[in-house]
């Protein structure tokens, strides 16, 4: 089953591909914090992030740690500042892509090996003292608050702060703040005001500004959801006018695979035999999609001592289950390949606009590094959500001609729609069916 690529490639842009991000400046215990997490919470969806500059602190030198445990080193200074990564994280953010967010300890004043991930938000509310410094940053928001509180309260929930969370104690934090904090803010944080399309004072208790935000960034949700049906709409438009991609694979229709669509489509099979029946569809599917898995020449010897000429894996298969529907192969493929690693992606299609959204993803370690990743789902019908799943495949480095994405029915729109976009990924199907038809097949394995 030689791969072929077909015609050119139609782009797609998911809803996060053109992150709005908004910047929120403002004094040390301004209340940034407080600020940001009440317009998420006030929003109440998944994808509004919140990303803190603290995250952002360069690594410091012997001499600056052993400053920093004396609370004499600068954090308040923009020099403290790692803005080059900052703004690379930011720019991965802005085009849809993943983002390596870097941990910083204040315990340990140094930067820690591991790091945070930051995925397909729609909104991004970057928050820290220098939130409106950098002009490389100011070019990338679409709105810049300043966040202003009396300087005595800025102080004491700095000491709060700093003592409960960052393991310092009153004599530092003091010292720090007449030292460092105090005269930076009129020397770099105050100039940001200038610039600031909002200033928000007394924080979260300033619940009509909190809710102006949110309505405005509830708009700008919207206007994401209507260009993302609108692009949808298009592939559909074009997909409709295309024949089936050659990369559209369908099993062959046996005797054995068509007595088992024939179970499987009668409405009296049983529970149990249809488990039965799909168990062993699944495992057709996934025999069929694993002869796309890169294989070497291997000479072997076999028990009465003659040479066999054979074929050994050069590279390991994962699988991602397309909740929850894709739960329903999970069995299928443990029989079939025992030592599969598997990830879930949720993609749930909102009722009132018919717009698939990416809720959760936990995907395998090093899926890049895989040979082949699988993505399950039970049945494809206008393509929107298999879209969207091999979309966040590519978006962490797999290589788009090792995504097989495997189903048991599928209508032509949404194959065509995804091997549009992905000329050079596969869709192994066992039956091809009406383009809307409404899901049916988790329901009747899962019994709900």
């Amino acid at each position: 089953m030689a791969m072929t690529t077909p015609t050119r490639r139609i782009h797609y842009s998911p809803p996060w591909g053109n992150a709005s991000i908004i910047g929120v400046a403002g004094s040390s215990g301004s209340g940034k914090t407080s600020l940001a997490l009440a317009i998420v919470a006030s929003l109440n969806l998944p994808w509004v992030v919140i990303l803190s500059m603290d995250s952002f602190y360069k690594p410091l030198t012997p001499a600056q740690s052993a400053a920093a445990f004396r609370n004499e080193f600068d954090f308040d200074s923009p020099d403290a500042i790692d803005f080059d990564v900052l703004v690379d994280r930011l720019r991965d953010v802005k085009n849809g892509k993943v983002a390596d967010i870097p941990v910083y300890s204040f315990q340990k004043h140094a930067r820690l090996e591991q790091t945070t991930t930051i995925y397909s938000p729609h909104v991004l509310i970057l928050e820290g003292i220098f939130a409106l410094h950098d002009q490389r940053v100011l070019d990338m928001l679409d709105l810049k608050i300043f966040a202003e509180a009396d300087a005595d309260l800025c102080l004491s929930r700095r000491l709060v702060r700093d003592v409960k969370e960052r393991g310092r104690d009153i004599d530092g934090c003091i010292k720090q703040w007449f030292g460092f904090v105090k005269p930076n803010f009129s020397k770099y944080v105050a100039p940001q005001r200038e610039i600031a399309d909002i200033i928000i004072p007394r924080g979260i208790e300033n619940k009509v500004a909190i809710a102006m935000i949110s309505s405005q960034i509830q708009k700008t949700l919207q206007h994401k959801s209507a260009q993302h049906q609108l692009e949808l709409t298009r592939l559909g438009k074009i997909a409709e006018d295309s024949p089936l991609s050659p990369n559209a694979i369908i099993i062959k229709q046996t005797n054995q695979v068509k007595a088992i669509h024939t179970l499987l489509m009668d409405e009296t099979t049983s529970t149990e035999d249809y488990i039965f029946y799909f168990d062993r569809m699944v495992a057709l599917l996934i025999e069929t999609a694993v002869d796309f898995l890169p294989f070497t020449p291997s000479q072997v010897t076999t028990p009465q001592g003659h040479v066999y000429m054979g074929l050994k894996k050069t590279a390991e298969i994962s699988a991602v289950v397309v909740l929850r529907g894709g739960s329903a192969f999970e069995t299928g493929l443990r029989r079939t390949i025992p030592d599969c690693r598997i990830g879930r992606i949720l993609i749930q299609t909102n009722y009132r606009t018919g717009e698939p959204e990416l809720h959760y993803r936990a995907l395998p370690a090093n899926i890049k590094q895989c040979g082949l990743v699988l993505v399950l789902d039970p049945q494809m019908s206008s393509g929107g959500a298999a879209l969207m799943a091999v979309k966040v495949l590519v978006d962490h480095g797999v290589p788009e001609d090792r995504i097989v994405f495997v189903t048991y029915m599928a209508g032509r729109v949404g194959v065509n729609r995804v091997l549009r976009v992905f000329p050079e990924a596969r869709c192994v199907v066992a039956r091809m069916g009406d383009d809307m038809e409404n899901r049916w097949v988790e329901t009747r394995y899962l019994g709900c």
